[in-house]
């Protein structure tokens, strides 16, 4: 075989390809140390802002020292390949009043003239900023660094870049500031590129990851049906700032803009990598693949990262790595990424150093834990039910219009119908008159009762959620097959225990809905837990002082199930008559929060509590994460606290599994504790017990147990005002 040498001549030769245009881009860095001279006017030492001039050079640093910066300061910490600096400048009034008026723009540049005794007493009455003579400066340099970011990647300059820029921009609205912010920088941005190459960057997608919502950006693009803005923030039902309703997933946009305002709305703090990654895959990314935008820009704020004392979330620096490489996969690449919040000098730094590295090319790092919780999936469903009304891609579509016109009916309500039928049959029971004040077929059967609940025998209260259904769902016409379907009622085999053994019965169910007298079929959320808590709460007073509290039962057990169990705190927290009377309670709590049961007028009111409860919590509870300091096992756990009861930790999660492994422990307890009150009832009807009836000529009520002699129980109530009508009865 012959083995041909290389000459210099060949190996001199021309490549015959091009190398590879993105690969071999540069990344762009905006940063101008100058961003650190809005500072608070007359700072305290014990108290810092914690929007801190650090944020950046924070953030700066980290970059050096991964060798990615070509700085003077740093020679040796230079690596081979570096990012690319763009200069800052200041934003001009054109650009700025592309998306804030006159008035705000001139409040703010006015702010140089002001000396430190008014910039802070004006900026404690302003929402959330603080001012200073350099305001104004470092506003424009942050707003014409965004600017400046998004022209190199649109020049071709740089195939990305990433904007370290302060004061942040989200929030600030279209006429004032707030929040930290002052000029909005990726609006602003987005309307000077928009302006500078037309047609080239006509539809452009903002992705906002800040802990908080981007108010500001919404409402400035809110009927704009070229730009896209999807938002992943914590709102705790409006509470979380900025406080209000807008930042709710039906806030969609409005006219030519419909659909193109996306928000994700957290209910709750503690979201991680696997909430944000499958928002991303469910919604984010199809909706931003559908839309097809020319460029996009991340508001990255990095207070939703792990160890952020005002986010409360852990999202990690391979999490925020992860987003940015899916986000990559649009525009041709063309991605901006302008810093936002973030108030952790270490969380910050880490994070917007993983989202750099992407950025240039590196791949992200593994994720420890890609598992969303169940609340993160409950508000991704809750958003892909709303947002797929406007965009063909997501699925489930909204029924409502095909089901109106079949004369559909809500299946709770049908489930219910048919649980009072099954326990009519079985057990005799029928429903209990309650006086409401508004009418709801949701309403009908809802507390059904032995005939002998005012006798002096054992009484069971049930006060549960409606049973499960299970089933898979066509994920296109989101029809269930009857066949598939499966209800679960796993209250129904204490209820015949019970029963069986001589109980009497009260049954409570707790709808998550009631169902209009004029329903239009839509699909409709649980009612808001608060508000929800509140009627039961009514409903339970309401039957203890009519008819549980007048009864004979020497021994009265409560079996709280799901959500519905918290009434039942707030009975026994609120009504000083109903511990002495209860034997035991029985609640079984899956995802839901525990509710602790104290007293501000009884401190033994938690004892009492403690040693008269078996509280049975899902296996997967919170509460038993040790790591947390509030499980009970496990190195630096903490006992839980009295007033939450006695905890058992049950194997299942789901609440009818629970239910079921749970039965033996419950019926025994009942059976032993209530001992021999057969004989007891046998006593009373004989004539040897207590006489509760008095002569036949006395106009008497019972007594009420362990009252005195001459005390009678308390009068039957008129029905409480503001929740209860007269509710219609159930036709056989």
């Amino acid at each position: 075989m012959i083995i041909r040498s290389t000459t210099k001549k060949e190996a001199s030769v021309a490549p015959k390809f091009s190398p590879l245009p993105y690969s071999t881009s540069r990344s762009g860095l905006v940063y101008d140390v100058r961003m650190r001279f809005h500072v608070e006017p007359m700072p305290k030492d014990t108290d810092m802002h914690p929007e801190d001039p650090r944020r950046i050079f924070e953030v700066y640093t980290e970059l050096c020292q991964a060798g990615l910066v070509d700085d003077p300061a740093n020679p040796d910490l230079v690596g081979d390949y570096v990012l690319l600096r763009i200069p800052a400048r200041h934003a001009t009034e054109q650009e700025i009043l592309a998306c804030h008026s006159q008035g705000s723009y001139d409040l703010v540049m006015d702010l140089k003239n002001w000396d430190e005794e008014k910039l802070s007493s004006v900026g404690a009455r302003m929402d959330s900023v603080y001012l200073s003579v350099n305001t104004p400066g470092c506003a424009l340099l942050a707003a014409g660094g965004a600017i400046e970011a998004a022209r190199a990647v649109m020049n071709g300059q740089v195939k990305n870049s990433i904007a370290v820029i302060r004061p942040p921009g989200h929030h600030a609205e279209h006429d004032h500031p707030m929040g930290f912010c002052f000029f909005n920088n990726v609006p602003v941005a987005a309307r000077a590129i928009q302006k500078e190459f037309g047609d080239r960057a006509r539809k452009i997608f903002i992705l906002d990851w800040d802990v908080h919502h981007g108010n500001g950006v919404q409402n400035i693009f809110y009927e704009d049906p070229n730009i896209l803005y999807i938002s992943l923030h914590v709102s705790q039902n409006g509470a979380f700032y900025p406080v209000g309703f807008e930042k709710d997933h039906l806030h969609c946009g409005a006219g030519a803009g419909m659909g193109k305002n996306v928000n994700i709305p957290w209910k709750t703090s503690g979201m991680g990598d696997g909430d944000y990654l499958y928002a991303f895959q469910e919604v984010v990314m199809p909706i931003a693949q559908d839309f097809d935008p020319d460029l996009v820009f991340v508001c990255a704020g990095f207070d939703a990262a792990e160890g952020d004392m005002i986010g409360g979330c852990h999202v990690t620096p391979p999490g925020y790595a992860h987003m940015t490489h899916m986000l990559m996969s649009l525009a041709d690449g063309k991605v901006v990424v302008c810093m936002e919040g973030g108030y952790n000098l270490r969380s910050i730094a880490v994070s917007a150093l993983a989202v750099t590295r992407t950025l240039m090319g590196e791949p992200p790092e593994r994720l420890q834990s890609s598992q969303p919780s169940p609340a993160g999936v409950d508000t991704v469903q809750q958003v892909l039910r709303q947002q797929s009304n406007f965009w063909p891609c997501l699925y489930p579509k909204d029924p409502a219009k095909r089901i109106k016109k079949a004369k559909g009916e809500r299946l709770h309500d049908l489930i219910r119908g048919w649980q009072a039928s099954q326990l009519f049959k079985s057990h005799d029971m029928t429903a209990l008159f309650i006086a409401r004040n508004k009418i709801s077929k949701s309403f009908e059967d809802q507390v059904l009762a032995t005939p002998n609940y005012s006798e002096a025998r054992p009484l069971l209260l049930t006060f549960h959620d409606p049973p499960e259904l299970t089933g898979t769902p066509d994920p296109r016409t989101q029809r269930l097959e009857a066949h598939n379907t499966f209800l679960t009622d796993g209250v129904r085999s204490y209820i015949d225990w019970a029963v069986n053994a001589g109980f009497a019965v009260i049954d409570v169910n707790v709808p998550k809905h009631l169902t209009s007298i004029d329903d239009k079929a839509l699909h409709t959320e649980s009612k808001d837990a608060t508000d929800r808590s509140a009627e039961a709460l009514t409903l339970a007073t309401y039957l203890w002082e009519n008819y549980i509290e007048l009864s004979d039962s020497p021994h009265i057990y409560i079996l709280g199930v799901g959500a519905a169990y918290n009434a039942i705190i707030e009975l026994l927290k609120y009504n000083d008559r109903v511990p002495p009377r209860i034997s035991k309670l029985f609640f079984f709590v899956s995802d839901q929060s525990l509710h602790s049961c104290r007293s501000a007028t009884d401190e033994n009111l938690s004892y009492w509590y403690y040693d008269n409860s078996l509280v049975f919590v899902a296996q997967n509870h919170h509460i038993w994460d040790y790591t947390t300091g509030a499980g009970i096992n496990g190195a630096g756990a903490k006992k839980p606290k009295k007033r939450f009861g006695t905890l058992v930790r049950t194997e299942g999660d789901a609440l009818e599994d629970m239910l079921v492994e749970s039965l033996e422990r419950v019926t025994s307890t009942m059976a032993e504790t209530s001992e021999g009150w057969e004989e007891d009832m046998e006593k009373v009807e004989d004539g040897n017990g207590p006489d509760l009836e008095g002569s036949e000529d006395e106009l008497t009520s019972p007594r009420r147990a362990g009252a005195g002699a001459g005390q009678l129980a308390s009068p039957v109530r008129m029905p409480p005002v503001g929740n209860f009508a007269i509710s219609p009865s159930r036709k056989r």
